[in-house]
């Protein structure tokens, strides 16, 4: 059996707690990278119930300048890494003139340049243990179409494709994978944010995808040298009309556009 070992960036909430607890598995090894210390130990002693090995960082990856140290001691500590899944960020459901300074400025700090420092420095060791490796960005359903209220959310995760489309032709030579997540709605706790309100999680809860089936399909492209992973498939299908005819899916969707 390959003995994996796997970074999991926000990993005790929400998907990042689910693909947790489904990657967990006797000889490997998992990562967990998030700011909540007590959830983190928790979850490592459910995790070495499942007979994994499991490493614990309670980290502020905000703090971009920290992700040094912290990769350098995960080398250290396993031996190298074979598979990241950046999934850490958050959102927050306002219109462009009202969102905060601070708030665009740590979403873009944690949702797309800790993405990418994580990533500039598991490159090289990837490649220098030659066996296969992957790079999971999830990103988001508005990094394909944007809607009001979300745009400083929006700009965050049209960060994140454009970068892995970008990453993915530099790497194509190379033993790395590099697939984008992209998600509709998710019953996470990323609604306790993004939506104080409830009015949103209110409006889409009958098509919010589960957390544990998102960590299933996630799990099962790990290896697979898949471009992209767009759930729920329908939401995909209306980005791709849109790219074709922007102001009329505009102008027949703009209910749901609005549903913020």
């Amino acid at each position: 059996m390959k003995k994996d070992t796997i970074i999991i960036t926000g990993a005790t909430r929400g998907l990042g707690r689910a693909l947790s607890l489904k990657l967990a598995r006797t000889h490997r090894t998992l990562v967990l990278v998030s700011r909540n210390e007590d959830l983190l130990t928790q979850l490592k002693r459910d995790l070495e119930k499942k007979g994994a090995r499991v490493f614990i960082y309670p980290v502020d990856l905000t703090k971009t300048k920290e992700i040094a140290a912290l990769v350098a001691d995960i080398q250290l500590k396993t031996g190298g890494v074979n598979v990241v899944i950046n999934n850490a960020g958050f959102g927050l459901f306002e219109y462009a003139a009202g969102t905060p300074r601070e708030v665009t400025e740590n979403m873009f700090q944690l949702n797309v340049l800790a993405m990418i420092e994580m990533n500039r420095l598991l490159i090289p060791q990837f490649i220098d243990r030659q066996g296969a490796a992957h790079i999971i960005n999830i990103g988001s359903m508005a990094g394909k179409l944007a809607t009001p209220k979300a745009s400083s959310y929006a700009a965050t995760k049209h960060a994140v494709v454009g970068y892995s489309n970008a990453l993915r032709l530099e790497l194509q030579t190379t033993n790395i994978n590099v697939t984008t997540v992209n998600l509709g709605p998710v019953d996470t706790s990323f609604f306790e944010t993004a939506d104080e309100s409830g009015h949103y999680q209110e409006e889409v809860k009958r098509i919010m995808l589960k957390p544990e089936v998102v960590a299933e399909k996630i799990a099962r492209l790990i290896y697979k040298n898949k471009r992209e992973l767009n759930l729920p498939g329908w939401m995909h299908i209306g980005s791709k009309l849109h790219g074709l005819s922007p102001r009329v899916l505009e102008f027949l969707m703009r209910g749901s556009f609005n549903r913020k």
